[in-house]
């Protein structure tokens, strides 16, 4: 469990569940995403509810089958749906039309191209800064002494060495960008199963769930760990060791310190390491061949 002072950190993984699709226009989520400030993303979003840093630029539409919360001087190049609420900070700019099936809190000086219909409320004033409203949330939930929610909120969000992203929530950290061509963090990323993802990934470590595809290469300074039957339609490129679990095929070579592949994965170019290659063969298979040994 991580001790709550670490909230501070709470977009310092870039977290892709399980089942997300982008496709020609879209990042499609199964469940919520939460987009850190100064972010890039070349896509439009649809998700179960839309969380969105300031100055962050979205190039296409949002639609989310719950609330939208945009900070401050962040720009939508689409339109905006919220069958539920929607949250828009000051200055916010976008270029389609909103459309909110539930109540608008909306601040000063937002500007929407082509109009807006809101079926509830409309208050005119300035919604919390996204970061400032998780933190006021987990407060309050220390407050009424809802302590499991906390520790269940937390522990999706920040557990260490296993992120638990099977709640299907996306988690990019501020300044990522994801676009046609790369999708890039300064953090470590951790991806779900059942992903298809298009770009070269760039990031300080990686973890790729099983039965995956990236239309991409990979590049890390850490380690990254491709899982079973996940395929890679580019290089990978790390400073430290590089996994490949059985069944991953990769279409590219594979450049690292040191090299621990499945001997059931499959690599179309070279591998070259400067520790070495290991061969990882499986336990069951290795137990039965030490009884013949000995037998």
């Amino acid at each position: 469990m991580i001790e709550i002072e670490e909230m501070n950190d709470l977009l310092d993984i870039l977290i892709i569940p399980d089942n997300t699709r982008i496709e020609e226009n879209n990042i499609m989520i199964d469940g919520d995403i939460l987009i850190g400030n100064y972010s890039d993303i070349g896509y439009g979003i649809h998700a179960r509810s839309v969380i969105a840093g300031e100055r962050t630029n979205i190039a296409g539409s949002v639609d989310a089958d719950g609330d939208v919360r945009i900070d401050l001087w962040s720009t939508i190049g689409g339109d905006v749906i919220s069958k539920m609420d929607a949250y828009l900070g000051e200055s916010v700019k976008i270029r389609g039309k909103l459309t909110v099936y539930g109540d608008l809190d909306i601040g000063n000086d937002v500007l929407i191209d082509d109009g807006f219909e809101a079926k509830g409320w409309i208050a005119i004033r300035n919604p919390l800064p996204v970061i400032v409203y998780i933190m006021l949330y987990l407060s309050e939930l220390f407050r009424l002494e809802r302590s499991d929610e906390v520790e269940k909120f937390i522990e999706e969000l920040f557990e260490d060495d296993h992120v638990n992203v099977s709640d299907n929530s996306m988690v990019l950290p501020s300044r990522s960008k994801i676009n046609y061509n790369s999708i890039q963090a300064s953090s470590r990323g951790i991806i779900g199963n059942n992903c298809r993802l298009v770009g070269n990934l760039k990031l300080s470590s990686l973890s790729l769930g099983a039965n995956s595809i990236l239309f991409g290469s990979v590049r890390t300074k850490e380690e990254a760990y491709i899982g079973p039957s996940s395929t890679v339609h580019g290089d990978i490129m790390s400073k430290s060791v590089v996994y490949v679990d059985a069944g991953a095929h990769i279409l590219g070579k594979i450049n690292a310190s040191h090299i621990k592949i499945h001997e059931d994965a499959s690599v179309d170019g070279s591998m070259m390491a400067p520790n070495g290659v290991m061969i990882i063969r499986d336990e069951e298979e290795e137990k039965k061949n030490t009884k013949e040994e000995e037998g």
